[in-house]
């Protein structure tokens, strides 16, 4: 059971990334889907979220309007595309699935992990 991150790097304020997560070992369309970065005084924040049909969203206020969470149950693959980037969207963005129908942007209803991909925006 494992959840792959990939796509980040290196962008300048105001460019785009789109992160990918590829999941292996169980059947994502089962599990609701989220993308979170570290935050001060928490370990992580959520930042984006989609339920297991694909029919809600939710978005930290900080990203809303700029992130848009997808799906491709077909490839085993959720991404994250990121507009508008800003100096402070700086970080280490993690890929987490959850069993089950909704999704929330608190990481305790997350079951499994990736590892991370760095995403840093500068000049």
């Amino acid at each position: 059971l494992q959840v792959v991150e990939s796509g980040g790097g290196l962008v300048q304020p105001r460019g785009s990334l789109r992160l990918s997560c590829a999941a292996s070992g169980f059947t994502l369309e089962y599990y609701h889907i989220g993308w979170f970065r570290p935050a001060p005084g928490k370990e992580r924040e959520g930042v984006a979220c989609m339920s297991r049909t694909g029919d809600s969203t939710y978005y930290a206020d900080s990203v809303k309007g700029r992130f848009t969470i997808s799906r491709d149950d077909a490839k085993s693959t959720v991404y994250l595309q990121l507009s508008s980037l800003k100096p402070e969207d700086t970080a280490v963005y993690y890929c987490a699935v959850g069993y089950g129908l909704g999704c929330s942007l608190f990481e305790g209803l997350y079951d499994y992990w990736g590892q991370g991909t760095q995403v840093t925006v500068s000049s």
